[in-house]
């Protein structure tokens, strides 16, 4: 195997939002990204609107990404945390159309918690991507 394999085996259930099984090939690199809120690069959460600190969480997660030679296309799984009274379609109408890809998607697991690390977070992504060249 020379690929990165995202795959949904028979008898789970198949969603067209996440994948159940990521086997990444020796050789890959993998990349984690660890928990990223809607901050700016001086650590000011910036808005109280879930909107915009999810476009945010998701620019530091590329910015983060790319620090290590990987993409978003190159995620295999995500991690996600809403802060409770989120209103998770919206920050998922926000998120999707920068996570949609060709093929299969990449492995979600998501959670809504009481509060977040940082005062006024709404959200925290991280990742693990895998890079094959």
């Amino acid at each position: 195997m020379t690929e990165i394999a995202l795959h949904s085996p028979s008898g789970l259930v198949q969603s067209p939002a996440f994948s159940h099984v990521a086997v990444i090939p020796p050789g890959a690199t993998t990349v984690l990204v660890g928990g990223q809120n809607g901050v700016d690069e001086s650590g000011a959460i910036v808005s109280d609107e879930a909107a915009v600190q999810v476009a945010q969480a998701l620019d530091n997660v590329e910015t983060a990404l790319a620090g290590a030679g990987a993409t978003l296309e190159d995620v295999v799984s995500w991690t996600i945390l809403f802060a409770e009274g989120i209103d998770v379609q919206a920050a998922y109408a926000v998120a999707g159309p920068r996570l949609a890809r060709d093929g299969a998607p990449p492995l979600v697991t998501a959670a809504i918690v009481s509060s977040l690390a940082v005062p006024g977070a709404l959200i925290e992504l991280g990742v693990t991507a895998a890079v094959v060249r």
